[in-house]
Protein backbone atom coordinates (compact mmCIF):
# COMPACT_ATOMS: atom_id res chain seq x y z
CA UNK A 1 0.00 0.00 0.00
CA UNK A 2 1.29 3.37 -0.82
CA UNK A 3 2.69 5.73 1.79
CA UNK A 4 -0.49 7.73 3.28
CA UNK A 5 0.64 11.49 4.58
CA UNK A 6 -1.48 13.58 6.63
CA UNK A 7 -2.13 15.87 4.01
CA UNK A 8 -3.36 12.93 1.94
CA UNK A 9 -5.76 11.80 5.25
CA UNK A 10 -6.94 15.76 5.33
CA UNK A 11 -7.62 15.87 1.67
CA UNK A 12 -9.91 12.02 1.83
CA UNK A 13 -11.94 13.52 4.55
CA UNK A 14 -12.32 16.61 3.31
CA UNK A 15 -12.80 16.24 -0.59
CA UNK A 16 -12.96 12.83 -1.42
CA UNK A 17 -15.52 12.14 1.25
CA UNK A 18 -18.55 13.89 -0.40
CA UNK A 19 -21.45 12.51 1.14
CA UNK A 20 -24.30 14.14 2.71
CA UNK A 21 -24.79 14.34 6.66
CA UNK A 22 -28.07 12.51 6.06
CA UNK A 23 -25.97 10.12 3.85
CA UNK A 24 -23.17 9.83 7.18
CA UNK A 25 -26.31 9.13 9.42
CA UNK A 26 -27.75 6.61 7.48
CA UNK A 27 -24.32 4.82 6.88
CA UNK A 28 -24.29 4.88 11.06
CA UNK A 29 -27.94 3.86 11.20
CA UNK A 30 -27.44 1.02 8.83
CA UNK A 31 -25.25 -0.72 11.25
CA UNK A 32 -26.91 0.61 14.27
CA UNK A 33 -30.24 -0.75 12.92
CA UNK A 34 -29.28 -4.36 12.54
CA UNK A 35 -27.43 -4.39 16.01
CA UNK A 36 -30.93 -3.08 17.80
CA UNK A 37 -32.99 -5.56 15.56
CA UNK A 38 -30.66 -8.51 16.70
CA UNK A 39 -31.33 -7.11 19.99
CA UNK A 40 -35.13 -6.49 20.36
CA UNK A 41 -35.48 -10.09 18.74
CA UNK A 42 -33.26 -11.64 21.17
CA UNK A 43 -34.81 -9.57 24.46
CA UNK A 44 -38.13 -12.22 24.44
CA UNK A 45 -35.74 -15.09 24.50
CA UNK A 46 -33.32 -13.46 27.04
CA UNK A 47 -36.68 -12.71 29.32
CA UNK A 48 -37.24 -16.22 29.49
CA UNK A 49 -33.27 -17.42 30.29
CA UNK A 50 -32.89 -14.56 32.77
CA UNK A 51 -35.10 -13.15 35.56
CA UNK A 52 -35.60 -9.87 36.82
CA UNK A 53 -32.64 -9.84 39.59
CA UNK A 54 -30.40 -11.08 37.01
CA UNK A 55 -31.25 -8.10 34.72
CA UNK A 56 -30.77 -5.87 37.76
CA UNK A 57 -27.05 -7.41 38.55
CA UNK A 58 -26.41 -6.79 34.94
CA UNK A 59 -27.68 -3.25 35.10
CA UNK A 60 -25.10 -2.71 38.52
CA UNK A 61 -22.18 -3.92 36.42
CA UNK A 62 -22.94 -2.21 33.10
CA UNK A 63 -23.72 1.09 35.62
CA UNK A 64 -20.26 0.91 37.79
CA UNK A 65 -18.56 0.09 34.03
CA UNK A 66 -20.43 3.21 32.45
CA UNK A 67 -19.46 5.47 34.95
CA UNK A 68 -15.87 4.88 34.38
CA UNK A 69 -15.52 4.41 31.50
CA UNK A 70 -16.72 7.75 30.55
CA UNK A 71 -13.49 9.08 31.91
CA UNK A 72 -11.17 6.47 30.41
CA UNK A 73 -9.58 8.90 28.29
CA UNK A 74 -9.60 11.75 30.35
CA UNK A 75 -11.69 13.11 27.76
CA UNK A 76 -8.87 13.62 25.52
CA UNK A 77 -10.89 11.43 22.56
CA UNK A 78 -12.72 14.88 22.60
CA UNK A 79 -9.78 16.96 21.06
CA UNK A 80 -8.75 14.22 18.72
CA UNK A 81 -11.33 15.62 16.39
CA UNK A 82 -9.90 19.55 17.13
CA UNK A 83 -6.85 19.91 15.19
CA UNK A 84 -6.25 21.15 11.65
CA UNK A 85 -3.34 18.70 10.93
CA UNK A 86 -3.66 14.74 11.04
CA UNK A 87 -0.34 14.78 12.95
CA UNK A 88 -1.49 16.71 16.07
CA UNK A 89 -4.85 14.42 16.07
CA UNK A 90 -2.62 11.37 16.11
CA UNK A 91 -0.56 12.03 19.26
CA UNK A 92 -3.63 13.22 20.66
CA UNK A 93 -4.70 9.73 19.81
CA UNK A 94 -1.86 8.34 21.40
CA UNK A 95 -2.38 10.41 24.26
CA UNK A 96 -5.83 8.89 24.60
CA UNK A 97 -4.61 5.57 24.93
CA UNK A 98 -2.17 6.51 27.24
CA UNK A 99 -4.83 7.89 29.63
CA UNK A 100 -6.54 4.24 29.26
CA UNK A 101 -3.69 2.54 30.54
CA UNK A 102 -3.67 4.93 33.23
CA UNK A 103 -7.21 4.79 34.04
CA UNK A 104 -7.07 0.80 34.11
CA UNK A 105 -4.44 0.42 35.81
CA UNK A 106 -5.87 2.21 38.84
CA UNK A 107 -9.09 0.42 38.52
CA UNK A 108 -7.84 -2.65 40.06
CA UNK A 109 -6.67 -2.04 43.19
CA UNK A 110 -10.10 0.34 43.22
CA UNK A 111 -12.27 -2.68 43.59
CA UNK A 112 -10.04 -4.56 45.20
CA UNK A 113 -9.43 -2.29 48.17
CA UNK A 114 -13.32 -1.78 48.07
CA UNK A 115 -15.43 -4.44 46.70
CA UNK A 116 -17.40 -5.51 50.40
CA UNK A 117 -18.57 -1.57 50.91
CA UNK A 118 -19.25 -1.72 47.22
CA UNK A 119 -21.85 -5.00 47.93
CA UNK A 120 -23.25 -3.39 50.83
CA UNK A 121 -24.23 -0.48 49.82
CA UNK A 122 -25.82 -1.60 46.32
CA UNK A 123 -27.67 -4.49 48.55
CA UNK A 124 -26.31 -7.09 46.18
CA UNK A 125 -24.39 -9.67 47.13
CA UNK A 126 -24.25 -11.10 43.90
CA UNK A 127 -22.78 -8.39 42.30
CA UNK A 128 -19.32 -8.68 44.02
CA UNK A 129 -18.68 -12.31 41.99
CA UNK A 130 -18.14 -9.83 39.03
CA UNK A 131 -16.36 -6.84 40.08
CA UNK A 132 -13.23 -8.73 38.74
CA UNK A 133 -14.89 -7.77 35.23
CA UNK A 134 -15.07 -4.38 35.62
CA UNK A 135 -11.35 -3.32 34.70
CA UNK A 136 -11.06 -5.20 31.16
CA UNK A 137 -14.60 -3.67 30.55
CA UNK A 138 -13.33 -0.20 31.06
CA UNK A 139 -9.74 -1.28 28.98
CA UNK A 140 -11.40 -2.27 26.03
CA UNK A 141 -14.37 0.63 26.26
CA UNK A 142 -11.53 3.07 26.32
CA UNK A 143 -9.76 2.05 23.28
CA UNK A 144 -12.96 1.57 21.22
CA UNK A 145 -13.88 5.59 22.47
CA UNK A 146 -10.92 7.07 21.30
CA UNK A 147 -10.56 4.49 18.08
CA UNK A 148 -14.47 6.10 17.70
CA UNK A 149 -13.13 9.86 17.95
CA UNK A 150 -10.71 9.20 15.10
CA UNK A 151 -13.20 7.17 12.96
CA UNK A 152 -15.07 10.07 13.37
CA UNK A 153 -12.45 12.51 11.96
CA UNK A 154 -11.67 10.73 9.18
CA UNK A 155 -15.38 10.32 7.80
CA UNK A 156 -14.72 6.35 7.85
CA UNK A 157 -18.17 5.94 9.26
CA UNK A 158 -18.82 2.76 7.89
CA UNK A 159 -15.89 1.52 10.06
CA UNK A 160 -18.06 1.99 12.92
CA UNK A 161 -21.07 0.56 11.24
CA UNK A 162 -19.45 -3.04 10.95
CA UNK A 163 -18.21 -2.68 14.30
CA UNK A 164 -21.41 -2.58 15.32
CA UNK A 165 -22.63 -5.39 13.74
CA UNK A 166 -19.89 -7.36 15.01
CA UNK A 167 -20.57 -6.40 18.77
CA UNK A 168 -24.53 -7.16 18.51
CA UNK A 169 -23.88 -10.56 17.07
CA UNK A 170 -20.93 -11.61 19.45
CA UNK A 171 -22.61 -10.56 22.55
CA UNK A 172 -26.03 -11.75 21.63
CA UNK A 173 -25.06 -14.95 20.78
CA UNK A 174 -22.50 -15.28 24.05
CA UNK A 175 -25.71 -14.19 26.48
CA UNK A 176 -28.22 -16.16 24.27
CA UNK A 177 -25.85 -19.31 24.41
CA UNK A 178 -24.67 -19.41 28.21
CA UNK A 179 -28.45 -18.90 29.18
CA UNK A 180 -29.40 -22.13 27.13
CA UNK A 181 -26.23 -24.30 28.61
CA UNK A 182 -26.46 -23.55 31.90
CA UNK A 183 -27.83 -21.46 34.71
CA UNK A 184 -25.30 -19.16 36.26
CA UNK A 185 -27.03 -16.21 37.44
CA UNK A 186 -26.17 -12.60 35.63
CA UNK A 187 -22.99 -14.23 33.89
CA UNK A 188 -24.24 -14.50 31.09
CA UNK A 189 -25.61 -11.50 30.56
CA UNK A 190 -22.04 -9.69 31.77
CA UNK A 191 -20.05 -12.01 29.52
CA UNK A 192 -22.09 -11.22 26.69
CA UNK A 193 -21.46 -7.37 26.90
CA UNK A 194 -17.56 -7.58 27.47
CA UNK A 195 -17.58 -10.06 24.51
CA UNK A 196 -19.48 -7.53 22.65
CA UNK A 197 -17.08 -4.75 23.46
CA UNK A 198 -14.16 -6.38 22.92
CA UNK A 199 -15.26 -7.53 19.66
CA UNK A 200 -16.13 -3.76 18.53
CA UNK A 201 -13.39 -2.58 19.36
CA UNK A 202 -10.67 -5.20 18.14
CA UNK A 203 -12.95 -4.77 14.42
CA UNK A 204 -12.84 -0.83 15.05
CA UNK A 205 -8.83 -0.89 15.74
CA UNK A 206 -8.09 -3.67 12.97
CA UNK A 207 -9.58 -1.39 10.34
CA UNK A 208 -8.16 1.70 11.40
CA UNK A 209 -5.01 -0.17 11.93
CA UNK A 210 -4.99 -1.53 8.16
CA UNK A 211 -5.99 1.96 6.58
CA UNK A 212 -3.86 4.40 8.88
CA UNK A 213 -0.91 2.72 10.66
CA UNK A 214 1.65 4.53 8.20
CA UNK A 215 0.11 7.75 9.09
CA UNK A 216 0.12 7.12 12.94
CA UNK A 217 3.83 5.25 12.60
CA UNK A 218 5.15 7.84 10.91
CA UNK A 219 3.95 10.92 13.35
CA UNK A 220 3.03 9.67 16.47
CA UNK A 221 6.28 10.88 18.94
CA UNK A 222 6.51 11.00 23.11
CA UNK A 223 7.32 14.80 22.28
CA UNK A 224 3.93 15.45 20.11
CA UNK A 225 1.86 13.72 22.77
CA UNK A 226 3.23 15.84 25.54
CA UNK A 227 2.55 18.93 23.53
CA UNK A 228 -1.24 17.80 23.21
CA UNK A 229 -1.61 17.13 26.58
CA UNK A 230 -0.20 20.41 27.78
CA UNK A 231 -2.50 22.47 25.01
CA UNK A 232 -5.63 20.55 25.50
CA UNK A 233 -5.11 19.52 29.50
CA UNK A 234 -8.12 22.72 31.02
CA UNK A 235 -10.32 21.18 28.46
CA UNK A 236 -9.38 17.73 29.95
CA UNK A 237 -9.47 18.99 33.31
CA UNK A 238 -13.17 21.12 32.86
CA UNK A 239 -14.85 18.54 30.97
CA UNK A 240 -13.68 15.65 33.06
CA UNK A 241 -15.92 16.52 35.94
CA UNK A 242 -18.59 17.83 34.00
CA UNK A 243 -18.56 13.97 32.15
CA UNK A 244 -18.39 12.27 34.94
CA UNK A 245 -21.29 13.79 36.89
CA UNK A 246 -23.23 13.62 33.86
CA UNK A 247 -22.67 9.74 33.87
CA UNK A 248 -23.01 9.33 37.70
CA UNK A 249 -26.37 10.94 37.07
CA UNK A 250 -27.20 8.70 34.71
CA UNK A 251 -26.87 5.32 36.45
CA UNK A 252 -28.14 6.61 40.02
CA UNK A 253 -31.49 4.78 38.98
CA UNK A 254 -29.83 1.58 39.04
CA UNK A 255 -27.84 2.14 42.34
CA UNK A 256 -30.65 3.75 44.66
CA UNK A 257 -33.19 1.67 43.20
CA UNK A 258 -30.69 -1.06 44.17
CA UNK A 259 -30.56 0.34 47.75
CA UNK A 260 -33.64 1.58 48.62
CA UNK A 261 -35.35 -1.90 46.83
CA UNK A 262 -33.97 -5.26 45.18
CA UNK A 263 -32.36 -5.86 42.26
CA UNK A 264 -35.51 -7.19 40.83
CA UNK A 265 -36.65 -3.52 40.41
CA UNK A 266 -33.67 -2.56 39.03
CA UNK A 267 -33.92 -5.67 36.42
CA UNK A 268 -37.75 -4.13 35.89
CA UNK A 269 -35.99 -0.30 35.43
CA UNK A 270 -33.03 -1.66 33.06
CA UNK A 271 -35.24 -3.59 30.44
CA UNK A 272 -37.72 -0.52 30.39
CA UNK A 273 -35.14 2.00 29.54
CA UNK A 274 -33.02 -0.38 27.84
CA UNK A 275 -36.22 -1.15 25.34
CA UNK A 276 -36.96 3.17 25.33
CA UNK A 277 -33.78 4.18 24.59
CA UNK A 278 -32.63 1.83 21.58
CA UNK A 279 -34.95 3.27 19.09
CA UNK A 280 -33.77 6.58 20.62
CA UNK A 281 -30.49 5.65 19.94
CA UNK A 282 -30.94 3.84 16.87
CA UNK A 283 -30.68 7.49 14.90
CA UNK A 284 -30.16 10.39 18.02
CA UNK A 285 -26.92 8.25 18.77
CA UNK A 286 -25.77 8.37 14.79
CA UNK A 287 -27.06 11.86 14.44
CA UNK A 288 -25.09 13.26 17.56
CA UNK A 289 -22.08 11.01 16.09
CA UNK A 290 -22.03 12.72 12.34
CA UNK A 291 -23.29 16.57 14.09
CA UNK A 292 -20.39 17.36 16.34
CA UNK A 293 -18.11 16.71 13.05
CA UNK A 294 -20.51 19.14 11.20
CA UNK A 295 -21.18 21.35 13.67
CA UNK A 296 -17.26 22.28 13.96
CA UNK A 297 -17.44 23.05 10.62
CA UNK A 298 -20.68 24.93 10.50
CA UNK A 299 -19.55 27.54 13.59
CA UNK A 300 -16.04 28.27 11.46
CA UNK A 301 -18.32 29.17 8.42
CA UNK A 302 -20.90 31.02 10.35
CA UNK A 303 -23.78 28.87 9.71
CA UNK A 304 -24.06 27.09 13.13
CA UNK A 305 -28.07 28.25 13.96
CA UNK A 306 -29.19 26.91 10.87
CA UNK A 307 -27.46 23.61 10.84
CA UNK A 308 -29.13 23.15 14.87
CA UNK A 309 -32.51 24.20 13.78
CA UNK A 310 -32.68 21.81 10.93
CA UNK A 311 -30.99 18.81 13.22
CA UNK A 312 -33.69 19.69 16.05
CA UNK A 313 -36.64 19.64 13.07
CA UNK A 314 -35.30 16.28 12.85
CA UNK A 315 -35.22 14.83 15.82
CA UNK A 316 -38.56 15.86 16.75
CA UNK A 317 -40.21 14.89 13.26
CA UNK A 318 -38.09 11.26 14.22
CA UNK A 319 -39.10 11.14 18.08
CA UNK A 320 -42.38 12.31 19.37
CA UNK A 321 -44.60 10.51 17.41
CA UNK A 322 -43.65 6.91 18.70
CA UNK A 323 -42.56 7.90 22.14
CA UNK A 324 -46.32 9.70 22.65
CA UNK A 325 -47.72 6.58 21.42
CA UNK A 326 -45.98 4.80 23.45
CA UNK A 327 -46.95 6.54 26.58
CA UNK A 328 -50.34 5.21 25.99
CA UNK A 329 -49.33 1.66 25.33
CA UNK A 330 -46.04 0.79 27.27
CA UNK A 331 -47.84 -1.64 29.44
CA UNK A 332 -48.80 -3.07 26.52
CA UNK A 333 -46.37 -3.68 24.23
CA UNK A 334 -44.06 -5.41 27.78
CA UNK A 335 -46.91 -7.87 28.20
CA UNK A 336 -47.66 -8.71 24.82
CA UNK A 337 -43.70 -9.00 23.52
CA UNK A 338 -42.35 -10.16 27.06
CA UNK A 339 -45.29 -11.93 29.13
CA UNK A 340 -47.18 -10.87 32.12
CA UNK A 341 -44.15 -10.89 35.09
CA UNK A 342 -42.57 -8.00 33.33
CA UNK A 343 -45.48 -5.58 32.91
CA UNK A 344 -44.05 -3.84 35.76
CA UNK A 345 -41.39 -3.13 33.06
CA UNK A 346 -43.87 -1.49 30.49
CA UNK A 347 -45.11 1.01 33.43
CA UNK A 348 -41.42 1.91 33.92
CA UNK A 349 -41.31 2.86 30.15
CA UNK A 350 -44.58 5.09 29.90
CA UNK A 351 -43.00 6.83 33.32
CA UNK A 352 -40.27 7.22 31.46
CA UNK A 353 -41.17 8.05 27.77
CA UNK A 354 -41.74 11.76 27.66
CA UNK A 355 -38.40 12.64 29.73
CA UNK A 356 -36.77 9.88 27.32
CA UNK A 357 -38.27 11.90 24.22
CA UNK A 358 -36.76 15.61 25.74
CA UNK A 359 -33.29 13.41 26.05
CA UNK A 360 -33.76 12.44 22.50
CA UNK A 361 -33.58 15.70 21.29
CA UNK A 362 -31.51 17.59 23.70
CA UNK A 363 -28.63 14.54 23.68
CA UNK A 364 -27.43 15.20 20.15
CA UNK A 365 -26.86 19.20 20.72
CA UNK A 366 -24.96 18.85 24.01
CA UNK A 367 -21.46 18.79 21.58
CA UNK A 368 -22.85 22.95 20.62
CA UNK A 369 -21.36 23.65 24.39
CA UNK A 370 -17.87 22.37 23.02
CA UNK A 371 -17.93 23.62 20.05
CA UNK A 372 -18.51 27.31 20.76
CA UNK A 373 -15.94 26.85 23.98
CA UNK A 374 -18.55 27.19 26.45
CA UNK A 375 -16.63 24.22 28.72
CA UNK A 376 -17.29 25.64 32.14
CA UNK A 377 -21.51 25.23 31.06
CA UNK A 378 -20.92 21.28 31.25
CA UNK A 379 -20.18 21.55 34.49
CA UNK A 380 -22.73 23.65 35.87
CA UNK A 381 -25.11 21.63 33.90
CA UNK A 382 -24.02 18.07 34.74
CA UNK A 383 -23.40 19.47 38.86
CA UNK A 384 -27.55 20.71 38.62
CA UNK A 385 -28.42 17.50 36.91
CA UNK A 386 -26.83 14.94 39.39
CA UNK A 387 -28.70 16.82 42.16
CA UNK A 388 -32.02 17.00 40.68
CA UNK A 389 -31.78 13.04 40.14
CA UNK A 390 -30.39 12.29 43.38
CA UNK A 391 -32.94 14.12 45.00
CA UNK A 392 -35.89 12.83 42.74
CA UNK A 393 -34.53 9.33 43.47
CA UNK A 394 -33.76 9.70 47.27
CA UNK A 395 -37.10 10.68 48.22
CA UNK A 396 -39.10 8.01 45.89
CA UNK A 397 -37.03 5.61 47.72
CA UNK A 398 -37.56 7.42 51.58
CA UNK A 399 -41.50 6.98 50.45
CA UNK A 400 -40.97 3.77 49.89
CA UNK A 401 -42.21 3.42 46.04
CA UNK A 402 -40.39 2.49 43.17
CA UNK A 403 -42.84 4.21 40.74
CA UNK A 404 -42.52 7.16 42.84
CA UNK A 405 -39.10 7.32 42.99
CA UNK A 406 -39.47 7.33 38.99
CA UNK A 407 -42.23 9.81 37.99
CA UNK A 408 -39.94 12.27 40.36
CA UNK A 409 -37.01 11.13 38.27
CA UNK A 410 -38.72 11.94 34.94
CA UNK A 411 -40.31 15.08 35.63
CA UNK A 412 -37.00 16.26 37.26
CA UNK A 413 -35.24 15.14 33.82
CA UNK A 414 -37.72 16.74 31.80
CA UNK A 415 -37.06 20.07 32.97
CA UNK A 416 -33.60 19.62 33.35
CA UNK A 417 -33.26 18.38 29.75
CA UNK A 418 -35.71 20.73 28.88
CA UNK A 419 -33.31 23.88 29.72
CA UNK A 420 -30.00 22.05 28.30
CA UNK A 421 -32.09 22.17 24.78
CA UNK A 422 -33.10 25.98 25.03
CA UNK A 423 -29.53 26.71 26.29
CA UNK A 424 -27.98 24.74 23.55
CA UNK A 425 -30.22 26.69 20.57
CA UNK A 426 -30.00 30.11 22.20
CA UNK A 427 -25.76 29.36 22.11
CA UNK A 428 -26.28 28.57 18.33
CA UNK A 429 -28.32 31.05 17.85
CA UNK A 430 -31.77 29.98 17.39
CA UNK A 431 -34.82 31.51 19.12
CA UNK A 432 -36.81 29.95 21.39
CA UNK A 433 -40.17 30.69 19.59
CA UNK A 434 -38.73 28.77 16.99
CA UNK A 435 -38.09 25.59 18.92
CA UNK A 436 -41.25 26.19 20.78
CA UNK A 437 -43.17 26.43 16.80
CA UNK A 438 -41.46 23.00 15.74
CA UNK A 439 -42.41 21.29 18.87
CA UNK A 440 -46.01 21.92 18.82
CA UNK A 441 -46.91 21.65 15.44
CA UNK A 442 -45.37 18.08 15.81
CA UNK A 443 -47.78 17.40 18.65
CA UNK A 444 -50.63 18.76 16.53
CA UNK A 445 -49.98 16.22 14.00
CA UNK A 446 -49.90 13.56 16.74
CA UNK A 447 -53.51 14.20 18.42
CA UNK A 448 -56.16 12.38 15.84
CA UNK A 449 -53.93 9.15 16.08
CA UNK A 450 -53.41 9.59 19.91
CA UNK A 451 -57.52 10.15 20.43
CA UNK A 452 -58.44 7.14 18.41
CA UNK A 453 -55.51 4.70 20.40
CA UNK A 454 -56.57 6.03 23.75
CA UNK A 455 -60.51 5.26 22.84
CA UNK A 456 -59.34 1.77 22.14
CA UNK A 457 -57.76 1.21 25.29
CA UNK A 458 -60.93 2.63 27.33
CA UNK A 459 -62.91 0.20 25.21
CA UNK A 460 -60.49 -2.42 26.78
CA UNK A 461 -59.72 -3.95 23.26
CA UNK A 462 -57.55 -7.40 22.89
CA UNK A 463 -53.73 -5.93 23.90
CA UNK A 464 -52.43 -7.80 20.82
CA UNK A 465 -54.80 -6.01 18.72
CA UNK A 466 -53.98 -2.69 20.40
CA UNK A 467 -50.21 -3.21 20.00
CA UNK A 468 -50.51 -4.14 16.79
CA UNK A 469 -52.52 -1.41 15.65
CA UNK A 470 -50.37 1.09 17.81
CA UNK A 471 -47.26 -0.16 15.66
CA UNK A 472 -49.30 0.19 12.37
CA UNK A 473 -50.10 3.97 13.01
CA UNK A 474 -46.31 4.61 13.60
CA UNK A 475 -45.36 2.97 10.14
CA UNK A 476 -48.01 5.16 8.78
CA UNK A 477 -46.37 8.08 9.91
CA UNK A 478 -43.24 7.79 9.31
CA UNK A 479 -44.30 6.90 5.22
CA UNK A 480 -46.22 9.97 5.70
CA UNK A 481 -43.40 11.99 6.49
CA UNK A 482 -41.34 10.77 4.37
CA UNK A 483 -43.59 11.33 1.41
CA UNK A 484 -45.36 14.62 2.26
CA UNK A 485 -43.47 16.90 4.54
CA UNK A 486 -42.14 19.18 2.29
CA UNK A 487 -39.92 21.03 5.20
CA UNK A 488 -38.15 17.42 5.91
CA UNK A 489 -37.58 17.24 2.41
CA UNK A 490 -35.68 20.63 2.40
CA UNK A 491 -33.69 19.98 5.09
CA UNK A 492 -32.65 16.70 3.43
CA UNK A 493 -31.82 18.54 0.19
CA UNK A 494 -30.17 21.17 2.15
CA UNK A 495 -28.15 18.49 3.88
CA UNK A 496 -26.97 17.32 0.46
CA UNK A 497 -25.56 20.22 -0.80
Amino acid sequence: MDEITADAVEKRSDNSKKESFVFDVLTLAGGTTFAQILTILAAPVLTRLYGPDDFGVWAIYLSITSIISVIACMRYEYSIMLPESSEEAVNLLGLSFLAVLLVTGLTFPVIWCFKEPIVNILNSQQIGNYLWLVPPFIFVNGLFLALNSWNSRTKLFKRLSLSRVFSSVSSTVTQVGIGFTEKTGASGLIVGSLAGQSIATFALGGQIWRDDRKLIVKNLSWEKIYEGFKKYRKFSLVDTWGALMNSISWQLPAFLLSAFFTPAVVGFYSLGFRLLQMPMSLIGGSISQVFFQRASRAFAEGTLASLVENVFRMLVVIGMFPILILTIVGSDVFTVIFGKAWAEAGIYAQILSLWAFVWFISSPLTAIYVVVKKYHFGFHYNFFNLITRLLSLTIGGLLGNARTALILFSLSGIAVYGYLCLKMMSYAGVKTSKVMKIVISNFILFVPAGTVIITLKILEIDKILLVIFSGMIVCLYYVYILKKDAQMKKIIREFRN
